[in-house]
């Protein structure tokens, strides 16, 4: 738009300037035109005046001559104020007011000499290397009786014409950059008046354009500018209102497909996806930039996938289905196809959606799992109470020895289904989190102390030394019935594992944290026995609901195999973590680290 407006300032002003231009270059013209005709008329009558005033007969010597005309030349300077000279017929110059005729050159081929020969009288403008400046001269032929004898010439100088023309010029300069300026700044002013509304127009059309909507046209006019700048403003408030409403609506579709726990692509009729949400991305194993414009036969998924797609292309059918998907891990996905289509019927694409059920495969399957292990579990001890109950119901009840073994027998194995089902409940409550915990301050030495104390018997049956290692006056905040859960499970599996005359021991530490150097927040037990040991193959499953690494060992010792599950759920409340170091026939070291506050 600065463009347009210098143009169309450039413009008035070449318009405004040439005019003046052309009027000032006529005028001088006029004037130097002027002013020659009325010095060619003065020289004229001059010349007439000195012909009939004058002796142009002389005779003599041509020295005499020359010295007679050139006394007459520098009289005749004062009286005509031009310079005066006089030729002879043959060209010689008999005298000059000016210049030494001896010196001067022949004059008979000169243009105004030959002009007066042929038409009376001769006028020519030259510049005069004598005088050196331009002159204007004029010539007339002496006759006697009818012959030329000779020329009457005279000169005078342009230099008061060219001052003039140049004042004029300077004038004329002068008034041309005046109008200049007025013009420039009238034509700027017009121009800027014409231009700015279309400029600002211009300005907030563009905004509009780059979908910046809180623009508007500022004009005070009244005419059809201002009008338009008007209906501007209207157009950009409605775009406004109805790109706030479609981002608004943008906003929500992207905040409820980016935060959906289900995986979400579209593929238009082309076949090329052109949607893919968060979890699409995660579930497939590839970002929105490295799928989003392909092809779904060249997003380098499973073919099984690629293949169901193209089932839903060519049926049009919704289809579903379930597929296991190893990248990038093993996933097991429900895949919904939906066919979308236009107002008319039109085949426009389909919807995938994608729904994660690994989780829910994995539960059913470990719930399937449990209740296979609970009933294994479970009919052990029943068939042996009911074996023994129907060999004493046989008659065994006859021998008292007998009688009481078997009796001793089915006590033993309903304590242990009585433990069992203690156990299931327990663990029951504990992984659906119906066990509120009630935090508390603990004294980790008596604490400990304690809970030796419980283990004591069981361990003497064994000949096991039971050691502690607790730094006095430590606290931590914890719940302390949970806590001991923890404890005992733990010293009960060293003893039950640990041979006879094994030492089983507790360590407690405190754990400095990482920010700020001497201020504990973790604490760490360690409870070690120098028992059988854990083979490494065994390790990462210890926790695992009836996981037993020495099944006919766990069995005599009494265990149900979800203590350690227990524990696991247990150090996962108080949010702390467990681990475990084994090396076999050697001994294994179970370390809890729990926070300090809760």
């Amino acid at each position: 738009m600065n463009k347009f407006r210098t143009r169309l300032t450039l413009i008035f002003i070449a318009l405004i300037g040439s005019s003046v231009l052309i009027a000032g270059i006529f005028v001088a013209q006029m004037m130097e035109r002027s002013h020659i005709n009325t010095l060619t008329t003065y020289m004229e009558r001059e010349l007439r005046i000195l012909l009939v005033t004058m002796n142009w007969n002389r005779q003599g010597p041509e020295s005499e001559q020359i010295h007679y005309y050139s006394d007459m030349a520098a009289k005749l300077k004062k009286s005509a104020d031009a310079r005066v000279t006089f030729i002879r017929a043959d060209g010689k110059v008999l005298g000059d007011s000016d210049k030494d005729p001896s010196q001067m050159e022949n004059h008979l081929n000169r243009e105004e000499i030959i002009d007066a020969e042929s038409s009376g009288i001769g006028f020519v403008t030259r510049y005069s290397s004598t005088l050196n400046r331009n002159m204007i001269y004029a010539a007339v032929p002496v006759k006697d009786q009818g012959q030329t004898i000779g020329y009457l010439r005279l000169a005078m100088s342009l230099e008061e014409v060219e001052k003039s023309i140049r004042n004029v010029w300077l004038m004329l300069i002068g008034g041309l950059l005046t109008v200049f300026a007025i013009a420039g700044l009238l034509s700027y002013r017009i121009a800027y008046g014409i231009t700015r509304p279309i400029e600002l127009m211009t300005s907030v059309a563009q905004q509009i354009t780059d979908m910046n909507y809180k623009y508007r046209v500022q004009l005070n006019k009244k005419d059809e500018i201002g009008k338009l700048g008007d209906a501007i403003n209207h157009m950009a408030d409605s775009l406004q209102l109805q790109m706030n409403r479609i981002l608004e609506d943008e906003n929500r579709l992207k905040n409820v497909l980016e935060n959906l726990i289900s995986g979400v692509v579209m593929i238009d009729g082309e076949g090329k996806i052109v949607l893919l949400n968060r979890s699409a991305e995660e579930f497939l194993g590839f970002s929105s930039k490295e799928l989003l414009g392909k092809k779904f036969d060249e997003a380098k998924q499973q073919i099984e996938f690629t293949q169901l797609i193209q089932e839903c292309i060519d049926t049009r059918e919704n289809i579903r289905d379930e597929m296991i998907f190893y990248f990038p891990e093993e996933r097991i996905l429900e895949i919904n196809l939906n066919p979308i289509f236009q107002s008319n019927n039109q085949w426009a694409g389909m919807l995938i959606v994608l729904h994660d059920i690994t989780s829910v495969r994995r539960l059913e399957r470990m719930r399937s799992e449990f209740v296979a292990n609970v009933s294994h579990e479970l009919k052990t001890p029943i068939a042996s109470v009911k074996g023994f109950a129907e060999t004493l119901l046989a008659g065994a009840l006859d021998d008292k020895e007998t009688a009481r073994s078997f009796l001793k027998i089915i006590f033993d194995e309903s304590e242990r289904l009585n433990r069992l089902i203690g156990d299931i409940l327990e663990l029951s409550k504990i992984e659906s989190k119906r066990i509120p915990l009630q935090f508390s301050p603990v004294h980790l030495e008596s604490f400990v102390e304690n809970c030796l104390h419980v283990m004591k018997t069981e361990a003497e049956k064994k000949s096991i030394e039971l050691k502690m290692e607790v730094p006095e006056d430590v606290y931590m905040e914890a719940d302390e019935d949970r806590l001991r859960q923890i404890l005992i499970n733990l010293l009960s599996n060293g003893i039950n594992y640990t041979p006879e005359g094994g030492k089983v021991k507790v360590k407690v530490e405190q754990l400095a944290s990482g920010s700020e150097a001497g201020e504990v927040d973790t604490v760490r037990f360690t409870i070690s026995d120098t028992g059988i040991g854990i083979p490494k193959k065994d390790l990462p499953r210890i926790f695992e609901r009836f996981y037993r690494v020495d099944k006919a060992r766990s069995r005599s010792s009494g265990g149900t195999g979800l203590g350690l599950s227990i524990v696991k759920h247990l150090v996962e409340l108080h949010k702390g973590t467990i681990r475990v170091e084994s090396e076999v026939f050697v001994g294994t070291k179970f370390i809890v680290e729990l926070p300090l506050i809760q």
